[in-house]
């Protein structure tokens, strides 16, 4: 593929995907993810925002030192301390990133930054000029694009190639762009910038609207060669455009866009369960390309046809973007090795023996549950120790739960606190209401429920059920997160999870602040 064929895919989950509500990761977690997006060859890995915190540069900094075959990002904003702290965290990649931006719409002008238009060309223009003193690969962003004013926008862009910055991204901010504006919006100012052709243009499209996706492709028809997009549109407000919707949409439909990508499309699937795992936000059924029912057919009509010839109801294959490798032909008799290497195939690797031991004890005692174990299973599993490994104050000792017809449910739960055990018992309109209530008995966290969802990892009775528990004090959200055949336990383990990360006091800044 030549430069102008190819499309260059540049992933955000770590980053701007991270700043869904409750979705912050640990540093172990955005390596999983990174190895996985890795993987997938994705061009370009945008792996945090390294001055927003110690933990988000901590996360740049080992994702800069694992990965070799993708670029790895760091976003900042155009403030020298920014860029410097950027800088030093991917100073060991072995292809890094500085990706700067400031905003460009009056509104935002005046009312945030509260800086002229010549005061915001000079900090853009200072701020690549910096970042490229740091590395050769600069990225920058005009923050709210799609309400700039287009003057505005020629003014400084041509600036800042100047200046040295090799990628120009006109983000789509609060998703207020419609395809026909947008894609004619990148054509203009590809056609009249003067230096347009010595930088990549590049599109960053939120979801409010429901266009990220449709907005995406337009700017690409219209001449953009970076998309910037999420595992499963994951993202602030109503989330990014979808990795996997655009990658699709384009390999698809080639014959139209007559562009590619580099994706290896067999790796989308694993990388949806890892991220939709990692961050306890289960994918609906029905979406596009990762949904559980994306290749299902329940019309007769439909299954009559996709019988005779697929391609009747089909326009791509399940197996296309990784759905043929979601069983494992594993159970209990299958020892460590087996199981490891399994989940390696699956982007997961243990750190530790003692990581990995937990796990396949976990694993052994499923086997004696479930007659098939499939690979949903597993990540559910290996998530569900993982979060067990990292409580620390609370932790489940045993419960039992009572709910018959016409009865009051009743729930006694004995938790551990700091190594200590206390019993409490508490009545609740359901049995989980009643699980709830007894742990916050002994607690007292204070802790509000926001959000309280089960997903079944696999199709059966004997699924094991996936719980998010999210959980709101003093403005700081955290998803629990829970597995177990048993939902009531399930339950208790994403409750006690939530806790614990409260308990661990985390704080992770948004980088806008």
């Amino acid at each position: 593929m030549s430069n102008s064929d190819r499309v260059i895919i540049f992933d955000t989950t770590l980053r701007d995907g991270e700043q869904s509500p409750g979705a912050s990761m640990t540093r172990d977690e955005k390596l999983r993810i990174a190895r996985q997006l890795e993987r997938m060859r994705v061009d370009v890995i945008e792996a945090g925002f390294a001055i927003a915190s110690p933990g988000d540069f901590e996360s740049v900094q080992a994702i800069a030192r694992a990965v070799k075959d993708s670029t790895v990002c760091s976003l900042a904003r155009a403030l020298d301390s920014d860029i410097d702290r950027a800088g030093e965290a991917l100073r060991d990649a072995n292809s890094g990133r500085i990706h700067t931006f400031i905003a460009t719409s009056p509104i935002h002008m005046k009312y945030k930054l509260q800086m002229t238009p010549d005061q915001v060309v000079e900090n853009a223009v200072r701020a690549v000029k910096r970042a490229r003193g740091l590395i050769d690969d600069v990225e920058f962003s005009l923050e709210d694009a799609s309400r700039s004013e287009f003057e505005f926008m020629c003014r400084i862009i041509e600036a800042v190639i100047d200046a040295g910055a090799r990628t120009i991204n006109i983000p789509d901010t609060v998703g207020y762009a419609v395809p026909q504006q947008y894609g004619e919006q990148m054509r203009r100012l590809i056609e009249t910038i003067p230096n347009s052709d010595q930088a990549i243009f590049s599109v960053h499209c939120h979801n409010d609207l429901g266009l990220a996706v449709a907005n995406s492709l337009a700017a690409v028809s219209a001449g953009a060669r970076q998309v910037e997009c999420t595992i499963n549109g994951l993202g602030e407000r109503a989330g990014n455009a979808s990795l996997e919707e655009v990658v699709m949409a384009i390999r698809t439909r080639r014959d139209f866009m007559n562009v590619e990508t580099g994706i290896d499309t067999t790796q989308i699937v694993p990388a949806s369960r890892l991220v939709s795992s990692v961050t306890g936000f289960p994918v609906q059924p029905n979406k596009a390309i990762v949904g559980a029912n994306a290749f299902a057919h329940e019309s007769g009509i439909h299954q009559d046809g996709v019988l005779k010839h697929r391609e009747t109801y089909e326009i791509m294959t399940a197996q296309d973007v990784g759905w043929n490798t979601n069983r494992m032909v594993l159970g209990k008799h299958s020892g460590r090795a087996a199981f490891r290497s399994r989940l390696e195939e699956l982007g997961t690797s243990f750190a530790t023996d003692a990581e990995l031991n937990a796990a396949f004890a976990r694993f052994k005692d499923l086997a004696d549950k479930k007659h098939e174990i499939f690979d949903e299973d597993l990540m559910a599993l290996v998530s569900d120790a993982r979060a067990e490994a990292a409580s620390e104050k609370y932790r489940l000792s045993s419960m039992h739960v009572t709910s018959q017809t016409g009865e009051t449910p009743v729930a006694n739960v004995t938790i551990s606190v700091d190594g200590v055990e206390h019993s409490s018992q508490a009545e609740g309109s359901g049995p989980v209401d009643a699980t709830f209530k007894a742990i916050e008995a002994t607690a007292n966290s204070g802790a509000s429920l926001q959000i309280y969802s089960v997903n079944a990892v696999t199709q059966g009775t004997d699924s094991q059920g996936e719980v998010t528990v999210r959980l709101e004090k003093g403005g700081r959200i955290v998803n629990g997160l829970g597995a177990d055949t048993d939902i009531i336990i399930a339950s208790a383990k994403a409750y006690i999870h939530a806790l614990n990360m409260l308990d661990a006091n985390v704080q992770k800044a948004h980088p806008q602040v």
